[in-house]
């Protein structure tokens, strides 16, 4: 009987180191950031003249990243992206539909209105080129990511909301159907700032304000957050 207890307790001693050592055995192929959300201020730029917003511009966006490591202590990765993005710029230009043409013209000063603004629903591609910190023991670390990220327009809105009436126009052909840019994440931990700068404009180049090619392109900046 007492041989029988000493082997049940020794068994039970090795059991504990075995599971100690495997709680401290490192995971040498981690991955990192894997999902993203972001919030963004949206700014118009190459704005024409007279062109101004007129409310808060913001968007949203998310996806899954499939962080690649491309060095033996996984401080550098590629990630290439599938994600959802809405955006919605409120500024004074007024696009609307006469005699079956779209029509776009700045709204006069001295006319009031309650909203105007058009909206963007995009289907995103990035791509991410990563340097992190980052160790197998702690998910608290530095980062900067940079990137290229291809965009395909699924759906948009134009919407002017004016005494009470409101004037919609659904998916605007005049948009870009593929829009791009780069962009740039930074920070420490939870919290990373996010810039995004277009590199083609919104409309087509048929699509002319005051005899001239309206050239808008689009500049986001704000904070995105990156989950396992």
């Amino acid at each position: 009987m007492r041989i029988l207890l000493l082997f049940l307790v020794f068994s039970s001693a090795l059991l504990a180191q075995d599971s100690l050592y495997y709680k401290k055995e490192r995971d040498t192929l981690y991955r990192e950031d894997q999902f993203y959300v972001g919030i963004s201020y949206n700014i118009l730029q190459n704005k024409p003249s007279g062109l101004s917003p007129n409310s808060f511009s913001s968007g949203i966006t998310f996806g899954f990243l499939r962080d690649m490591p491309i060095n033996a202590n996984r401080t550098f990765a590629i990630a290439p992206g599938l994600g959802i993005s809405y955006q919605t710029y409120h500024q004074n230009l007024l696009i609307q539909e006469i005699n079956g043409q779209t029509n776009y013209e700045l709204i006069p000063n001295d006319i009031s209105f309650d909203k105007n603004n058009f909206s963007q629903l995009l289907i995103e591609l990035p791509i991410e080129f990563r340097w992190r910190t980052s160790t197998p023991d702690s998910h608290r670390f530095f980062r900067l990511y940079t990137g290229l990220k291809l965009g395909y327009l699924l759906n948009s809105t134009s919407r002017f909301v004016s005494n009470g009436e409101s004037t919609k126009i659904r998916n605007n052909s005049d948009f870009n159907s593929f829009q791009y840019g780069v962009y740039l994440a930074t920070g420490y931990n939870t919290w990373n700032f996010y810039a995004y700068y277009g590199l083609n404009p919104l409309f087509k180049n048929s699509v002319q304000l005051n005899e001239k090619t309206l050239e808008l392109s689009v500049l986001h900046f704000g904070l995105q957050f990156y989950i396992l």
